[in-house]
């Protein structure tokens, strides 16, 4: 088994306002999640949540604390949610193991000693997205069920934005310290996510983007509503908003993207709100 990290450091939205494609990438965008029999982390200095992917491939994959963390094992002071985005699998946590298969998410808090991920079937291989967030408190580890998910239908076909919202971890289906995490689904014929954007000062997020077609993109927005930047992205990559930047992005194809969020509330309508028009 292999286990790597990387580490991002935090930017300056002034900073940002000069930086080339290449620079922007190399800050921001997460371009590979998935590598068979490994687990592969993300570690931004942005509240310092941890995204990352694991897939396991012949044998079980134990979560290790990286060295970065500097704790005793990886939920010593931390929370975090996973979710399968393909294939089924079993996510053992301390013991107790939790069947997974698309959509299915499990809530594991602070305190949780092993955390263990497995495939179910050979035939239908699994993999593992999670994030993880600084936790203040020990909350119990929970799966959400399909019976626990909260939809929301947003968008219209009228405005090319048509999408089902899977709320997954929130405070009101699961209690959690910060971490929130939901899985949004365009429709057919839809491109837009997050659109009219807005940007939350008391919370960071990350977007982690799949099935998105083979040779189709999704070009996500960024920066300051009056400054943006933009990043073309690919299938199972994922980026990384700050506080400051608005997260929105279009696709050449419709697409699904799991969104993670950390930070000082957990008012999931928090948000400053900008219309299209206003954006530079």
């Amino acid at each position: 088994m292999k286990q790597t990290i990387e580490e991002r450091w935090g930017s300056h939205p002034d900073d940002v306002k000069h930086y080339d494609t290449e620079h922007l990438r190399r800050e921001f965008l997460i371009e590979k999640l998935f590598a068979p029999g490994e687990i592969l982390m993300t570690y931004t200095h942005n509240d310092r949540l941890i995204v990352g992917g694991a897939m396991p491939a012949g044998e079980e994959l134990k979560l290790e604390a990286p060295e970065l963390i500097k704790s005793e094992y990886f939920c010593e002071r931390r929370e975090m949610g996973v979710v399968c985005i393909e294939g089924k699998g079993i996510l053992k946590v301390d013991g107790a193991e939790f069947e997974m298969g698309y959509k299915d998410a499990v809530y594991v808090g602070r305190g949780a000693k092993e955390v263990v991920f497995r495939n179910a079937s050979s035939a239908a291989p699994a993999k593992f997205y999670f994030a993880s967030a600084p936790a203040h408190k020990e909350y119990p580890t929970a799966q959400i069920t399909a019976t626990m998910r909260r939809t929301r239908e947003l968008g219209s076909p009228e405005t090319s934005n048509a999408r089902t919202l899977n709320q997954l971890i929130l405070n009101e289906i699961v209690p959690c310290c910060q971490l929130q995490m939901g899985l949004t689904e365009l429709h057919t014929g839809s491109v837009w996510n997050t659109m009219p954007p807005h940007t939350h000062s008391r919370r960071m997020e990350a977007y982690f983007y799949f099935k998105v077609p083979e040779n189709q993109a999704v070009c996500h927005f960024m920066g300051q509503p009056q400054q943006t930047r933009h990043i073309f992205m690919g299938n199972e990559q994922a980026v990384i908003s700050p506080s400051w930047s608005i997260h929105s992005a279009a696709g050449t194809s419709n697409y699904t993207f799991i969104w993670a969020m950390c930070g000082e509330n957990l008012d999931y309508d928090d948000m400053d709100s900008f219309t299209a028009d206003k954006l530079k």
